[in-house]
């Protein structure tokens, strides 16, 4: 089931609370469709990497093969905000100093230092990132993977491209009134328009950004192309949390294609684990409820650290074999 949703889209978000196991989801899934003849990217979104731990590689910002099938593999990169953030301000700083007079270069200069650590920077910039994957790899990859931060901050992220779009509209809109008011005033006392300047560059660069936010708030909300993949475990509080991110997500267009139940316990390894099954049958049974539709992979209980691509390739295994309640 999960394979087939992995063929079926070229965006997948795998997400869900902290420690339930998604990064070690999100590598084998692409393991999965590499095996299955795929170009696969998958993209570490989260500040406390651990897909390079997953794939027992060092990784980085850039695009490094971490699994090569022959036809298919898997690109795998882990999103650098403060290299994104130092790229996005020095092509500011060039610009800026190039149009704007010397004696303004200084204060200039301080405005990009404050605009730098303000809040909300450090989401922009994955965001940044993120849109520029998605646009980069569509020539390059069948599939993008993105292992996302726990939940709460994931969603916020999700939120931020339609708020952009909204936000740049309103620049531009504020622009033309300005730009038309301007030259009324010019064609009333009889003088020339004035050369591209630097609100013309300005302009193109807001137009730029809005576009690349558009397209990416329309190709994260067409089901036909991009889903989520809500990952848990069978506890009171993960399936609540999963619950909410599954009400989240529908209030924002997204579709959740699927729900994986991690580390599900054995029934017959011993009365501990007995009983631990059956409580986690109960949590499944209020998952059930609320998932409606919505269909459930339970994986179980693996042995030994998920790490390297062998364990890996274990769980794809298990991803690939398991049905949906």
């Amino acid at each position: 089931m999960l394979l087939e949703i992995a063929r079926s889209r070229g965006i997948l978000f795998v997400g869900g609370k902290g420690g339930v196991g998604k990064t070690s989801v999100a590598a084998a899934l692409a393991l999965a469709r590499a095996r299955d003849g795929a170009r696969v990217l998958v993209v570490s979104t989260d500040p406390a990497h651990s897909l390079g731990e997953a794939w027992d590689r060092r990784l980085s910002d850039a695009l490094t093969r971490v699994y090569d099938a022959g036809a298919g593999f898997v690109d795998a990169v882990e999103i650098d905000p403060q290299s994104t953030i130092d790229r996005h301000f020095a092509t500011v700083a060039d610009t800026m100093l190039r149009l704007l007079p010397d004696r303004l270069h200084q204060s200039a200069q301080q405005h990009l230092e404050q605009a730098r650590s303000a809040p909300g920077s450090h989401e922009s910039a994955v965001l940044e990132r993120i849109a520029q994957l998605i646009e980069s790899s569509r020539d390059s990859h069948d599939l993008v993977i993105f292992d996302t931060a726990p939940s709460g901050h994931t969603l916020r992220l999700l939120a931020l491209p339609q708020q952009l779009t909204g936000w740049t509209e309103t620049l531009l809109a504020s622009r033309d009134r300005s730009e038309r008011f301007a030259a009324a005033a010019r064609s009333v006392v009889g003088t020339k328009d004035p050369e591209p300047t630097a609100d013309t560059e300005l302009r193109r660069t807001l137009i730029a950004r809005r576009d690349r936010f558009a397209h990416m708030r329309a190709s994260i909300t067409d089901p036909d192309q991009t889903s989520f993949i809500v990952v848990g475990i069978a506890e009171r509080l993960p399936v609540a949390e999963s619950i909410d991110v599954v009400r989240q997500l529908d209030a924002l267009g997204i579709a959740p294609a699927a729900i994986v139940v991690n580390r599900r316990s054995p029934s017959d390894a011993g009365p501990v684990l007995a009983e631990r099954h059956g409580r986690e049958e109960e949590h499944l049974a209020v998952l059930r409820a609320a998932a409606g539709a919505i269909p459930i992979a339970q994986i179980p209980l693996l042995p030994g650290d998920l790490a390297g691509g062998d364990a890996l390739a274990a769980l794809a295994d298990q991803l690939v074999g398991a049905s949906s309640d």
